[in-house]
């Protein structure tokens, strides 16, 4: 039943995309060209309402069971109904960015009653962990502060690198068929479903948003995506323990470091956080030559990298994992490292990728 509604959802996807790129024209949310876009005409956004839109469809098709880690302890509501009025609270938000441009303070409300509603609503938080060498660190008042701030972080962490034509789009798909294997592994129908059909939605999509796009996502589906998979990456790994916890960060390893980097540069800088810039690692990687379909594709391949060694990590021993995650931040730091230097003096590498690439 689950393999024939993702078909469905994928199709349907396909389907409203082009229905929704007509809407926004007329409501005029569309993205003009300016000295930091890499577009040079003016495209519609809202493409993330084709993907809320059969993803919904989906889901009601399918009516997953109950979430395994749900509200029964402190939530207001179900878990599931708290997904889906936070997935609106939030497509509202983006909706109205992408017609209004509204400020970047509405935008971070919005957020808030999104994540408030899974948190407090829901009932989903942090709310301890299990140390690897024995004994558990409670989080006491802190559990929902620090729930909030990684649903806010991560939807935002995909916000930021919707900077290329499928993007932020395949990225996100990456990671959602990486949870949907991690939930699938460790039994969680509820969250292998949901994940699932957000995946072939997203793909459905990415016929239109992938180079040269036809319609962007926008804020309405970057946030959308961001938010959904902070929510299904948190559900498999509350109150576990602390090398567990680790595993959906390192899942989403392409937009969380892009955000960690973005946000170190701008503090030596001495520029807001929510400035714009181009030095993100898409900026970085055309500044040295690769075209636009080059670049998304090497960081579909970062994803697929981190979402392999999520998947390892899972399975590995706590000494193992402890080697991974070291093995994976020196890789990090290389990976930095090489894109900094390549486009000054490092061409015959760039050549050598171009190359391999062909």
């Amino acid at each position: 039943m689950l393999y024939l509604t993702m078909v469905v959802a994928f199709i349907a996807s396909i389907i409203l995309t082009p229905l929704v790129k007509r809407i926004a024209f007329r409501l005029g949310a569309v993205d003009r060209p300016n000295f930091r876009k890499v577009h040079a005409k003016v495209m519609p956004r809202l493409g993330g309402l084709a993907i809320f839109g059969s993803f919904l469809i989906g889901y009601f098709i399918l009516r997953p069971s109950e979430p395994v880690f749900g509200s029964a302890e402190a939530g207001i509501i179900p878990l599931d109904l708290a997904i889906l009025i936070g997935a609106f609270l939030i497509i509202i938000t983006g909706v109205l960015d992408d017609i209004y441009e509204i400020t970047a303070k509405a935008k971070l409300l919005g957020q808030f009653l999104a994540a408030s509603i899974i948190t407090i609503g829901g009932g989903l938080e942090i709310s301890f962990i299990n140390l690897p060498f024995g004994g558990e660190l409670d989080f006491g008042y802190f559990s929902i502060p620090l729930t909030l701030l990684w649903i806010i972080g991560i939807t935002n962490a995909i916000n930021l690198i919707d900077g290329l034509d499928g993007l932020a789009t395949g990225v996100s798909s990456i990671a959602l068929l990486t949870l949907s294997v991690m939930a699938f592994i460790m039994g969680d129908v509820f969250v292998m479903s949901l994940t699932a059909l957000l995946a072939a939605s997203s793909l459905g999509f990415l016929f239109y948003n992938f180079y040269p796009a036809k319609i962007f996502l926008g804020d309405t589906g970057a946030l959308f995506l961001g938010f959904m998979i902070s929510v299904f990456a948190l559900m498999g790994f509350k109150n576990v323990t602390i090398v567990a916890l680790i595993i959906p960060i390192i899942m989403l390893g392409v937009p969380i470091s892009d955000t960690f980097f973005a946000i170190v540069r701008r503090l030596r800088e001495k520029q807001p956080l929510a400035a714009a810039d181009k030095s993100h690692l898409h900026h970085c990687l055309l500044n040295i030559g690769f075209s636009h379909s080059q670049t998304v594709l090497i960081i579909y391949g970062v994803a697929i990298l981190f979402g392999l060694a999520a998947l390892l990590f899972s399975q590995a021993t706590l000494w193992g994992g402890i080697l991974l995650i070291s093995l994976m931040l020196i890789a990090i730091e290389l990976f930095v490292e090489v894109v900094g230097l390549a486009g000054k003096n490092y061409r015959p590498l760039i050549n050598l990728v171009k190359m391999i690439g062909k």
